[in-house]
């Protein structure tokens, strides 16, 4: 790499010593000055900043001694004191790529796979260890332990004696995307059963088949070095975080859905209605609860099992709240204005005359719906109270736990949502807005698959105990019943299941009623940014269709979470969304380890503490994930207390605190799907990442991890961010500042990072970018030759951008880049440069510029039918009187397959494909020759351009069919009306390729390679282009990669200042010459280098006509479409042109003639259709024989129209007038 600038980044740093166990002996004689002498002596530092309190630093206290590894580093560090504030240009952003060894973009999914995998299986067996017989009560299946094996690939392997058997081995993920295999490993389960007195166990035992995501714990290239990743045909910076089903890559995009178990407190004014609601969400069920205010001020209880709403009262009288001096205490606390609108509840329970838990129950019961309360056979039915009892335990509010009937702390949950809806009424500004990021969680593909595992495997037990239950009902097989057979016979629900739900994207849950598509998508492999963006997107289950502005705008508490410009155009927009650069999902962790925290740390148990207590000033309720747990008097301590823990690793690094003073509560969150981001902590006016660390970061004996164990860096979330002053930069630091931002540029994702100088564009020209960045074509991996996929864009000549961003070193853009600089002269050249297009030179083109290959792949697959018989490859068909191939086959080996290198084009076969006639009859006689016809159907090539054969490959699938594919190769270069794009949002399509000779070209001999006309900056404001010409211009003169990251980069004056070192105009014009006048040009020109991209979009792809071709069966008129050689439209708006004009003649040939034409006969009688000059429908209404019958040509899409009219009892007459009357 060239050396770097000061505007760079940091120096290199100095090489790692070996650190010794105790700190070297410091020199005698040092050329700073002398240290200060006392227990912890520091040098005085000789640099002077702005702030005072930098100026005068206290000496370090001896208890705050440094550790042993910090002592071995120098005391000076490039003229400045180790402790000294970081410098953020310089020094901070190193913790960008030591974060993103461990966590942010991909990681996250493979994160939440590997606990999917290590954690929620085990929980799911755990939550249904037994699967017992009706039939014979002793009888059990009891699931001891559940773990993942490594991926196998199951062959069919043959022998002489014509038996075949399954055979195992470790396969690699490009093995199975060029197979067409899944990449999956056993599920293992250790069972316990009975067979007769003895109990049997059985260890590794198959129920299914996983498919594992690639880079997971399970996955062959876990922890593999580049060179190992090599020799298995993988790409090291290939992401993973997909899976491979079929040979095809998915990948399970993330899901935004609003959070569970949290209460969410909306207003309707149009009703009048205030109302809290809260999703509870269990293993068991999922269900919403709502706390209603009407306009009568009264509140009510509303949920699906309920007939009618429950006065709330009532339902607080049966969860046990006996008086009503308790009731008003727990929702209304001393608040004379919530105890003032509360109060009138209690005339709703004296109306009504319930003053008892019995006659509350008893009222509540009456009003479950009846579908609940049906019994199984042979039980007896429940009374009311007994169904109110079961609805309360575990429907209402069913993730707040019940133990022994004790209802006081879901008591308190209601209260507290009663309360939250009056302290609503009085102050409106409180509602909660459903589109805050903190009250949304993200699902991981460990969350979806742990819900799709879980239905299967009840569905995989019920089906197993059933199995059972049939042989055990016959006699004497109790001794004898084996159940591992039975389960190992069912072992395919699992699989198939799993790799359903994946290839198809359905997620279809009988369980929770959860209906889901397009769960899972193809992995893009356009581009190597395209696949890193679609790693990163959230989609939403909102309605794309419905135009409101709520959900689709841009989030201020989205800030360094989410990306604001990566978002689609059109329908979707503001709907999909992308993560930011540091952005990380959390996963689950316990929440035993801290309930006992909170209680360590003085918190009281609610359900211990009276009602009077629980909202007394200064009181503080702790909720844990939403739940009403602890109540605390001393908020601040407790918040300190517990952060101290956090940053000082007893506590997992992703819970999150914060206090919510409008409530008087503390939450405390542990779930998963929460978006949180890392942050520096500022105690003291001081960040506490100082010079030292950064130094052992670079040096290699630090990493980010180690960061977060000394507290110098913590997470924080949407919620707890709001709890937090949260500086910029150093110099923005105040004595109110808690945290400062590792690098601002990570607002940004990975997509939007690659544009230089974005904060100097107009927005939407970034979010431009952010999709065509994802249809350059370009590198997509190391393998791309190796890989035979559906269709490969590559970029012959890539090269790196001369303006990066931190972003492109930190996602590998610059190994696998999609585009080239290429010199740009502003101005305007010919008309053939209107609208945004460019003029290329063609020299530029001969020499590679914009050339791309297109890869196509062609499968053939030779099945093996259930009778024997098979499809065959059959040698090329000879001409009878040359004895070569036939025109058709002349590409083709003697083994039927084309011959790799050679030319194919349109109507030439590349395998000769033969099928048997009869596929329920074997094909085969004793001697292993055909004995029945086989049927020709030769694969032919149908593209109209010209392709070569790139490579070919035979192998078997996993079900014994053999599998032939042939890859075609197209070498493109660019032409009038490919599409071209600079990273800045301004595509434009090539308008004419001109000579050499005829372009412009500078003092210094430098032709341009692109002219692009002047009128595209005005109205884009894309001054970020400007500043990119301007700034490669100057790294090429200084032989420097420039830096254009957002809010930094290189600065525009250091730029001036290399351009006139250099002998050229400070503002990037030069002096040109007309190359085809001669003529020195009346204008500076502004030129330089602009990377462009070029993207998919080709006019080769798009250029289609016709004169005839195939018909749609129903209409009769010509296909739609390029690849069904379909006709083109002649829409309602030409129509309007064309009648505009009166070309009647011409409308009746386009519309008709040339389109679905059709001679009809039509009875002048009656005006029905005739057949045979003859209308049988006047004959059977006895008016004559036959009326006249006349000859039309009518379009046979009116005469489709007037039968389907008939057909729906509405009859359509044709009145027959002469075209040309005579006069009278």
């Amino acid at each position: 790499m060239p050396p770097r600038r000061k505007t760079d980044g940091p120096d290199a740093a100095p090489p790692a010593k070996p650190q010794p166990k105790k700190p070297p002996p410091r020199p005698a004689t040092t050329k700073k000055p002398a240290a200060a002498s006392g227990p912890d002596p520091r040098p005085v530092s000789t640099n002077t900043t702005a702030n005072e309190e930098q100026k005068a630093k206290p000496s370090r206290k001896p208890s705050q001694n440094v550790d042993s590894f910090d002592a071995t580093l120098e005391p000076f560090y490039y003229d400045k004191s180790l402790t000294d504030p970081i410098d953020t240009a310089r020094d901070k952003w190193n913790l960008l790529p030591a974060f993103l060894k461990v966590k942010g973009l991909v990681k996250q999914h493979i994160d939440s796979f590997n606990h999917f995998v290590e954690v929620e299986l085990k929980k799911i067996i755990q939550a249904e260890p037994l699967i017992t017989s009706d039939i014979d009560p002793d009888f059990y299946v009891k699931y001891l332990d559940i773990y993942v094996g490594k991926p196998q690939r199951y062959d069919e392997q043959y022998y002489g004696d014509g038996a075949h058997y399954r055979g195992e081995s470790t396969v690699t993920p490009h093995e199975c995307r060029l197979r067409d295999m899944t990449y999956a490993a056993p599920i293992l389960v250790d069972v316990q059963y009975p067979k007769g007195s003895q109990v049997f166990r059985r260890r590794g035992m198959t129920i299914g088949r996983l498919p594992i995501m690639l880079r997971s714990a399970r996955c062959v290239l876990s922890g593999k070095s580049e060179a190992e990743m090599t020799l298995m045909d993988e790409c090291p910076l290939d992401p993973g975080g997909y899976f491979i089903v079929n040979g095809t890559e998915k990948v399970l995009l993330v899901q935004e859905q609003l959070s569970k178990n949290r209460i969410i407190v909306e207003s309707d004014p149009k009703k009048s209605i205030i109302s809290a609601s809260v999703t509870s969400s269990t293993h068991v069920r999922k269900s919403k609860t709502y706390i209603n205010l009407k306009k009568d001020g009264l509140l009510t209880v509303q949920h699906n099992i309920l007939n009618e709403q429950v006065p709330i009262c009532v339902l607080l009288r049966a969860m046990g709240v006996a008086s009503d001096m308790e009731m008003m205490a727990i929702v209304a606390g001393t608040d004379q204005a919530l105890q003032d609108d509360f109060a009138i509840n209690f005339e709703e329970t004296i109306k009504l005359n319930i003053v008892t838990q019995h006659q509350a129950l008893d009222y509540i019961g009456s009003r479950i719906k009846i579908a609940r309360k049906q019994t199984p056979f042979g039980q007896t039915r429940r009374n009311y109270i007994q169904e109110a009892l079961e609805a309360i335990s575990n429907v209402l509010i069913a993730h707040v736990p019940i133990e022994d009937l004790d209802f006081r702390p879901k008591a308190l949950y209601v209260a507290h949502m009663a309360r939250r809806v009056l302290m609503t009424k009085q102050n409106p500004a409180m509602v909660d807005d459903r589109d805050y990021v903190g009250n949304k969680r993200l699902e991981l593909a460990g969350q979806l698959l742990s819900l799709l595992f879980e239905d299967l495997f009840k569905k995989y037990n019920f089906d197993v105990k059933m199995n059972m239950d049939k042989v055990l009902r016959k006699p004497n097989k109790t001794e004898v019943a084996d159940p591992c057979a039975i389960m190992i016979g069912h072992a395919n629900q699992i699989t198939q299941g799993m790799n359903r739900a994946i290839a198809t994207g359905n997620w279809n849950l009988k369980r929770f009623r959860m209906e889901r598509a397009g769960v899972s998508h193809l992995l893009n492999r356009l581009s190597f940014i395209a696949t890193l963006g679609m790693m990163t997107r959230i989609t939403s289950q909102f309605e794309k269709t419905r135009k409101v502005s709520g959900p689709r705008s841009l989030q201020p508490s989205s800030f360094g979470m989410l990306c604001p410009a990566d978002t689609p155009e059109g329908e979707a927009c503001g709907l999909v969304k992308n993560l930011a650069l540091m952005t990380h999902i959390t996963t689950d962790d316990e929440e035993g380890p801290i309930k006992r925290i909170i209680f360590m740390l003085g918190a009281e148990d609610i359900v211990t503490v009276g009602g009077s207590e629980l909202y007394a000033p200064g009181s503080y309720v702790v909720m844990l994930n939403g739940t009403p747990l602890a109540v605390t008097r001393t908020p601040s301590h407790f918040l300190s207390s517990f952060r101290r823990l956090r940053r000082s690793g007893r506590i997992s690094e992703f819970v999150s605190i914060f206090i919510n003073h409008h409530h008087s509560t503390i939450q405390v969150a542990t779930d998963e799907g929460r978006i949180c981001r890392p942050l520096i902590i500022v105690e003291d006016k001081k960040s506490k990442v100082t010079k030292r660390y950064l130094k052992s970061l670079r040096q290699g004996s630090m990493d980010f991890d180690d960061f977060l164990a000394r507290g110098l860096v913590e997470y924080l979330d949407v919620n707890e961010e709001n709890d937090s002053t949260i500086a910029m930069s150093e110099s923005d630091i105040t004595a109110v500042t808690t945290h400062l931002e590792i690098e601002p540029f990570t607002v940004l994702g990975a997509v939007a990072g690659l544009i230089p100088y974005p904060h100097h564009n107009q927005s939407p020209r970034n979010t431009y970018q952010c999709a065509m960045g994802k249809q350059a074509i370009g590198f997509i991996a190391n393998n791309q030759f190796l890989r035979i996929d559906t269709m490969l864009y590559l970029m012959v000549y890539p090269q790196k951008p001369l303006v990066k961003t931190r972003t492109i070193e930190l996602v590998k853009y610059d190994k696998l880049p999609a585009g080239q600089n290429a010199t740009v002269a502003v101005m305007s050249y010919s008309g053939y440069d209107i609208e945004d297009a460019l003029v290329l030179n063609k020299a530029s083109v001969d020499r590679g510029f914009g050339r791309c290959q297109i890869f196509r792949k062609y499968p053939v697959s030779l099945k093996l039918y259930a009778s024997g018989s098979k499809d065959s490859v059959g040698p090329p068909v000879l001409d009878k009187e040359t004895g070569v191939s036939i025109k058709e086959h002349a590409l083709l080996d003697q083994d039927g397959v084309a011959h790799v290198g050679e030319k194919v084009s349109a109507g030439e076969v590349y395998v000769n494909k033969w099928v048997p006639e009869n596929v329920n009859s074997s094909s085969l006689s004793d001697n292993g020759r055909d004995k029945q016809n086989m049927l020709p159907q030769a694969q032919k090539y149908k593209l109209p351009d010209h392709s070569y054969i790139d490579k070919v490959m035979v192998s078997e699938v996993e079900s014994g069919n053999q599998l032939i594919k042939v890859q075609t190769r197209q070498t493109r270069v660019p032409e009038v009306g490919d599409k071209f794009s600079s990273r800045h949002g301004q595509k434009g399509v090539v308008g004419i390729i001109a000579e050499q000779a005829d372009m412009p070209f500078s003092d210094q001999g430098i032709t341009p390679d692109i002219i692009m006309n002047p009128h595209g900056f005005p109205s884009r404001m894309t001054v970020g282009k400007m500043l990119e010409l301007v700034s490669g211009k100057a790294g090429i003169l200084d032989g420097n990669f420039e830096y254009g990251t957002a809010f930094g980069g290189s600065k525009l004056d250091d730029m001036s200042q290399v351009l006139l070192k250099h002998g050229f105009s400070y503002d990037g014009k030069d002096y040109l010459t007309s190359g085809i006048t001669g003529e020195a040009l009346p204008a500076y020109v502004f030129t330089g280098p602009i990377y462009y991209q070029k993207l998919k979009h080709m006019v080769q792809d798009k250029m289609h006509s016709r004169a005839r071709g195939p018909r749609a069966i129903l209409t009769r008129q010509p296909m739609e479409g390029r690849s069904r050689d379909g006709g083109l439209r002649l829409g309602e708006m030409e129509r309007d042109c064309l009648i505009a004009y009166g070309a009647s003649q011409l409308m009746r040939e386009r519309l008709m003639l040339s389109s679905d034409v059709h001679n009809v006969e039509i009875c002048e009688n009656c005006g029905f259709t005739a057949f045979g000059r003859r209308c049988k429908r006047c004959m059977t209404a006895g008016e004559g024989e036959g009326g006249k019958v006349v000859q039309l040509q009518l379009p046979y899409s009116f005469l489709l129209l007037s039968r389907e009219l008939n057909a729906m009892s509405i009859s359509t007459r044709l009145v027959v007038e002469d075209e040309f009357p005579l006069r009278s």
